[in-house]
């Protein structure tokens, strides 16, 4: 869900639902690609479900045979599928969800291991107008070169990184980042420059706010102005971000002492902000280090004069 731009959902636990200890355990609430262990499908609030379409689909795992193993997740698997037509093309697919259990009693909604009362039918009426969206997200949605809006963009400054967390080390974030000494420009930043990294998948294009290099002019700082830049991440990938000729400082909650970087790598539904002061003329590149990605797009021509 976070990856996907919809970490501003409760999971319970820390961002995503998934604990950046060391010592915790690594499939800790909703880890989708594990399984979904105890997850528990209510009923209660999922308008439009037709239950008695499901015709020879068990709804508690207490009236069918104990299956262990490949057994169980091929017969559960099968039974999702089967009943997929009869449920209006929705498989409740049980393969590799062990302990899923369907509860018809108390029905309180969905709940996905602390999705703290997220229901189906909130999930259904969830519209794009019911989210807080700027301006540039609103206008990119439906674009060739758009196949994802985040619209509950996360700071995910103290998360190491899909398969670096829950491995028995301790990994350092960016939250960990911290500058010996002072930044060289104690001014607040005289502007704000919002950019989504934005991606499509299925055509293959990559670029800034859903335009690639060639459809997009320069972003122009006047020489000695303080600027913050915002990223918002829409892609499900993680972004590399360079800006040449000019130091980039991480706002990640050290005040003066924020650290100083060339590269800045922008995860997966994540939205992050770091200033920038314009102190070298010229024309800087201003890309991702994904050269892959750059080359399909992602690219853009900062200017200070």
């Amino acid at each position: 869900m976070t990856d996907m731009g919809m970490g501003g959902m409760n999971m319970g636990g820390d961002v995503a639902g998934k604990s950046t200890n060391a010592d915790s355990s690594p499939h800790e609430a909703t880890d989708h690609a594990g399984g979904m262990p105890g997850m528990d499908m209510s009923h209660g609030s999922m308008p439009g479900m037709d239950h008695g379409a499901m015709g020879g689909m068990p709804m508690n795992h207490a009236d069918e045979p104990a299956k262990t193993g490949r057994n169980a997740a091929a017969a559960a698997g099968a039974v999702g599928h089967a009943n997929a037509a009869a449920s209006g093309g929705m498989a409740m697919d049980h393969g590799g969800m062990p302990g899923m259990e369907m509860n018809q009693g108390s029905m309180p909604g969905m709940q996905h291991g602390g999705m703290s009362g997220m229901t189906m039918g909130d999930m259904g009426s969830m519209k794009t107008g019911d989210m807080k969206m700027d301006p540039i997200a609103k206008k990119m949605q439906g674009t060739p070169g758009v196949d994802n809006v985040a619209m509950m963009p996360t700071n995910r400054l103290n998360e190491p990184g899909n398969g670096l967390d829950g491995n028995g080390r301790r990994v350092l974030t960016y939250a960990d980042l911290r500058a010996l000494q002072p930044g060289t420009d104690p001014r607040p930043p005289s502007r704000e420059i919002t950019l989504h990294l934005t991606g499509n998948m299925e055509r293959y294009m990559w670029g800034f706010d859903g335009k690639k290099f060639s459809q997009a002019g320069p972003i122009r700082l006047k020489l000695g102005e303080r600027v913050r830049f915002t990223l918002i991440n829409d892609t499900m990938m993680a972004h590399p971000i360079h800006l040449h000729g000019l130091w980039s400082e991480l706002e990640n909650g050290y005040g003066e002492h924020r650290p100083y970087k060339h590269t800045i790598i922008v995860k997966p539904g994540e939205k992050l902000s770091y200033l920038v002061t314009a102190d070298e003329p010229g024309h800087w590149a201003y890309h991702c280090h994904l050269m892959y990605h750059m080359e399909m797009g992602m690219f853009r021509t900062v200017v200070v004069a």
